[in-house]
């Protein structure tokens, strides 16, 4: 059974934007904080940023400023806003809770900021 369903991926030259969404489904999503995480190739995946139910949010320091996540409740939905894109940023993001549910991970959608 899927439960997350991430999109919006693609190729984009550094200081460009993407708008990542993630579907998920309603026993995943529920009352949840919810997370968008990325794995950049050959290294560990890692929390980018998380938005709890009410919307409050909190980001990692290397996208403070630049990215922007929000939830839509009634769709059991987040998103991800990443304008200033950078080449580090180049990663598949996948979204999950925060904390992780290990079989709560989707297949990602690939990330990739050219220099």
């Amino acid at each position: 059974q899927v439960q997350m369903v991430e999109s919006g991926g693609g190729l984009v030259q550094t200081g460009g934007s993407l708008r990542l969404s993630c579907a998920a489904s309603r026993s995943a999503f529920g009352g949840s904080t919810m997370g968008w995480y990325r794995q950049p190739p050959g290294k560990q995946r890692e929390l980018v940023a998380a938005v709890y139910y009410r919307g409050e949010t909190s980001y990692a320091d290397s996208v403070k400023g630049r990215f922007t996540i929000s939830r839509d409740n009634g769709k059991n939905a987040i998103y991800l806003q990443m304008n200033n894109l950078k080449p580090e940023d180049t990663a598949t993001y996948y979204c999950n809770q925060s904390p992780p549910v290990r079989h709560f991970w989707g297949q990602g959608t690939q990330v990739t900021v050219s220099s």
